[in-house]
This record gives structure tokens, sequence and C-alpha cells, in this order.
């Protein structure tokens, strides 16, 4: 009898163990994949909330160009001199300049 009261006060201690090990693995998770993750995706949509005429930039498919023209939901980006294509302002997110500072 003694054997299996201590077996049933063991196994409770195991389970908060369990609970805190499983909150810890979130935590790291959380930090190192979640957050950053939400930073990058803020800053992106602050670089495409300032595109502006005359700025460089490069698309998502990596073509680079100089926006013409900006739309509420568009940017008309000039890729070679006079050849201009529309593309959506979400598939633009970087600039040369700033992907060479990285």
């Amino acid at each position: 009898m003694n054997l299996i009261i201590l077996q049933a006060a063991g196994s409770g201690a195991s389970s908060w163990m369990n609970i805190g090990m499983i909150v810890l693995l979130f935590v790291i998770f959380y930090f190192f994949m979640i957050r950053p993750q939400s930073k990058r995706q803020k800053e992106i949509k602050k670089f495409q909330d300032s595109l502006a005429n005359g700025k460089k930039v490069i698309t998502q498919g990596g073509v680079y160009g100089i926006i013409r023209d900006v739309k509420e939901t568009y940017v008309v980006v000039e890729i070679s001199e006079g050849v201009k294509i529309r593309i959506n302002k979400g598939m633009v997110f970087d600039s040369p300049e700033d992907a060479e500072s990285k």
C-alpha cells in the first residue's frame, strides 16, 4: 500500500514538470520563431506604405526597378528604359540600398 501511495505522489510532481516543459518550449518557440517573423512583417508593411515615385525597389520575384507611379493597390515599376510593369504593392518588399546594407 505504501508503494502505491508513493507512486501516486510522484506522478503528480511529474505531471507538473511536464506542463512546465511544454510552457518552456512555447516560450522558446515564441522568442525564436514568432516574434522575429512578426517584427519582419511589420517592417515590410512599413516599407510598402512608404513607397514613392523614383524609389528603387526589388520585387519578390527578384526584379529590380524604379517606381514610376503609386496607386492604392499597385505600383508601376520601370524595369528598363521605357519598359514599365504593374505590380501589386504586396510583391514589392525591399530596396537595393537596404539589401546591400544587410
